[in-house]
């Protein structure tokens, strides 16, 4: 007896399997992040993050131009601020550094990429969280809107194609779609950190933004455990005037990305974070896996399960290896 099925056949040569693939990343779905930093004149590295560095704004224009050239799609631009304050001023700040940064960026590349803002407090206040304090030291959820309808002004005037709100406060996307329509933005779309979980691996992201806080962030990132959660998250975003979404971390979480793929109608986004990154940077430093191999295989696999961006710190990277493949 000879097998019937061949499933073989399909995978006997490299032509065969491209013909065959089911799933393709190319290097216009991958989103760069970036971090530019206030008061240096140099790149500093982020040890806990290898490869990747705190801008300052002469690199990050150039680093810019280089993801470009790359053929990257996108750019999500975050601040690290010298002075930071309760309030988190230094984000609506014209002259504060991320609005410097935006401002640099879209004068330096102009429309040859999609030009993204973290629309969040937590790198801009001395206690690290992501929305306003009430006076016993929980997060105000409704003030923190009002904060956010100014924040993301600030970032459209600035030069932000796109703005993400990343601090899951209920009603963020709403009250930010409204402060843009009313501030003549109306052209300024929202990437909605729609289903962003509480995650351990969130570590070398905080070193890379100096992050002040203490404590945790379970009263508003979601619990690890839920997936119906999350889709109810992403329904009230979309109903809320959303135009992309965003699930938050995206390896642990693949899941979670397929169940909202079948329900959005917008484009879907997942953040590949710096956990993720980092993990897979320490083993390749070992010598315990093929580092090409293993991020694009990550990447591959966050495609499958049906997000239509990658935001990456590989981005670069990998894009420029897909258009060698």
């Amino acid at each position: 007896m000879f097998p019937t099925h061949r499933p073989r056949r399909l995978r006997r040569t490299p032509a065969v399997r491209r013909l065959v693939a089911e799933t393709s990343v190319a290097p216009r779905q991958l989103v760069l992040p970036m971090f530019v930093k206030e008061g240096v004149s140099a790149p500093v590295p982020i040890a806990s993050m290898p490869g990747v560095v705190q801008h300052d704004l002469d690199s990050l224009r150039r680093a810019a131009v280089e993801a470009v050239e790359a053929g990257v799609g996108g750019l999500m631009l975050f601040g690290v601020p010298a002075v930071r304050d309760a309030v988190g001023s230094a984000g609506t700040d014209p002259d504060g550094i991320l609005n410097r940064a935006l401002t640099a960026v879209a004068a330096e590349v102009g429309d040859a990429t999609v030009l993204m803002a973290d629309c969040c407090l937590d790198e801009f206040t001395d206690h690290g969280h992501c929305g306003l304090l009430a006076a016993d030291g929980s997060v105000d959820n409704d003030a923190t809107l009002t904060a956010y309808r100014e924040l993301a002004v600030a970032q459209a005037r600035a030069g932000a194609q796109v703005v993400g709100p990343s601090g899951m406060m209920d009603g963020q996307v709403a009250a930010i779609r409204e402060a843009l329509d009313e501030a003549a933005f109306a052209d300024t779309a929202i990437l909605a950190y729609s289903a962003k979980y509480t995650s351990a691996f969130y570590g070398p992201f905080r070193d890379a933004v100096e992050s002040q806080l203490s404590g945790d962030r379970r009263t508003y990132q979601q619990d690890p455990a839920n997936a119906r959660e999350a889709l109810r998250e992403v329904t009230l975003d979309l109903a809320e005037g959303a135009d992309a979404v965003m699930i938050k971390p995206a390896m642990s979480y693949l899941d979670v990305v397929r169940q909202v793929a079948e329900i959005a109608d917008v484009p879907v986004a997942a953040y590949q974070i710096s956990g993720e990154y980092s993990m897979i940077e320490a083993a390749a430093a070992q010598g315990w896996l093929d580092r090409r191999s293993a991020v694009l295989e990550t990447l591959t696999s966050i495609r499958r399960a049906g997000a239509d961006i990658v935001l990456t710190y590989w981005a670069v990277e990998a894009a420029r290896w897909l258009r060698e493949d």
